[in-house]
């Protein structure tokens, strides 16, 4: 069985939500926005948004960070029925083209994780090198290169191992998110498929990230995360043998 939806993170991103909901609803994909303590005139677009058919919305009053809201989305998603969630931005970074093709390949692949795979040619050079020195990390974590692109928040979650993670697992917070919960679904022994996509770029779409704060938080991750994989040595290596034996 496949019953997806969409989980969307927003914090005073209010400019594209329109025509993202409008689009999803071609779809008929129900949505989850998850309001992460945004002012107006994103809580009155929120508002109005979730009037319409298919749309509900999860409010907190004061910022949480990005992690924890999507880790309330999917639980959320997950008691209401849903199998899989499609995380999506909400600033329209992410090209909505590709939607159906990300849904399409969770059918294919139901227990793995979909994630989009950016181009680098496509990506401002500062981001480019954060993303670099986070896809190293992320290898030497899981002693595999199997995963692409931890960043992107472009993805689709099997929602039952998802929650199981949740239920035993700390997952950070905030913009180390997304890095965080795909290696431990990885370390859980899910597999992870890629999907590449645009990522649409602009100086008009203003970043949350704080450089100082952010950082150091994805610093403490990988830290953590490294530590984390010493544990699973043993079971990472019997992994990459088990996988290498298939692929012959």
């Amino acid at each position: 069985m496949h019953n997806p939806c969409v989980i969307i993170p927003v914090y005073n991103h209010f400019l594209k939500l329109p025509n993202i909901a409008a689009r999803l609803a071609d779809l008929d994909l129900a949505v989850f926005l998850l309001d992460d303590g945004s002012s107006e005139p994103c809580r009155q677009v929120l508002d109005d948004l979730s009037k319409q058919p298919g749309v509900t919305l999860l409010r907190w009053q004061k910022n949480r960070g990005k992690g924890a809201v999507v880790c309330d989305g999917l639980t959320k998603a997950f008691s209401d029925g849903y199998t899989h969630a499609l995380q999506l931005d909400a600033d329209g970074q992410h090209d909505l083209d590709d939607v159906e093709n990300m849904l399409e390949k969770s059918r294919n692949y139901p227990l793995s994780v979909i994630s989009a795979c950016r181009d680098y040619d496509e990506m401002p050079k500062s981001r480019c090198r954060g993303r670099k020195l986070t896809d190293v990390w992320v290898w030497i974590n899981t002693l595999s290169f199997t995963i692409k692109d931890s960043m992107c928040g472009f993805r689709v979650y099997p929602l039952a191992a998802s929650i199981a993670l949740l239920a035993k697992s700390n997952i950070c917070q905030r913009m180390d998110f997304d890095t965080d919960i795909i290696v431990k679904l990885y370390w859980q022994g899910l597999e992870v498929e890629h999907l590449s996509s645009r990522i649409i770029y602009s100086d008009e779409i203003p970043s949350h990230f704080d450089v100082l704060h952010d950082n150091i938080r994805i610093s403490l991750m990988h830290t953590k995360l490294f530590f984390g994989m010493i544990f699973r040595i043993p079971q990472l290596i019997i992994r990459k043998k088990a996988r290498r034996g298939n692929e012959k």
